[in-house]
């Protein structure tokens, strides 16, 4: 019989593997881009030590291991900021990505009273999976010539179709 995954908030002892996890799944994304020094490829174990303590962060666990992870902050006017989405290449398209977010946007509604959900990705990533999950795109910023980010939004009454679906 197989383990099946499990979703739940991250702890400091989770760091280091979600640090890993980041850095092997950001490759793509930097290579995508041409560009290897953005953030998730140089981000160091104490900022997310850091962002452990600030914001929600929750993981994905197969048995012990981190295959999943995705963290959130609400600010003071209710938007919630989800960023990192990340999924172990071998767990991909199985839903896993679906499910964390969903989880993250229950979390930051309940914990944070969030009220809208925004998150960013470059023009060339897959937004197929925020599409399907309700997000719309607001915006658009060209970072460099070779990238521009993609801003999308929910309102989190959306959600709660959504984690029902």
């Amino acid at each position: 019989m197989g383990m099946s995954v499990t979703i739940s908030a991250a702890t400091a002892d989770d760091a280091e593997q979600i640090l890993k996890l980041q850095y092997l799944c950001y490759q793509g994304e930097a290579e995508l881009y041409g560009d290897y020094s953005i953030e998730p490829l140089t981000q160091s174990l104490e900022d997310l030590r850091a962002e452990l303590g600030e914001g929600c962060v929750l993981v994905a666990r197969l048995g012990a291991e981190v295959v999943g992870s995705v963290r959130g902050v609400v600010d003071d006017k209710g938007t919630a900021a989800i960023g990192k989405l990340i999924v172990h290449p071998r767990m991909q398209r199985h839903g896993l990505g679906g499910r964390l977010l969903a989880a993250i946007e229950e979390r930051l509604a309940e914990e944070r009273a969030a009220k809208r959900y925004r998150l960013f990705t470059g023009h060339r990533s897959n937004g197929r999976l925020y599409r399907k999950l309700g997000y719309a795109q607001v915006g658009t910023e060209e970072v460099n010539r070779r990238l521009s980010v993609v801003t999308l939004e929910k309102d989190a009454s959306a959600s709660a179709f959504a984690a029902s679906a």
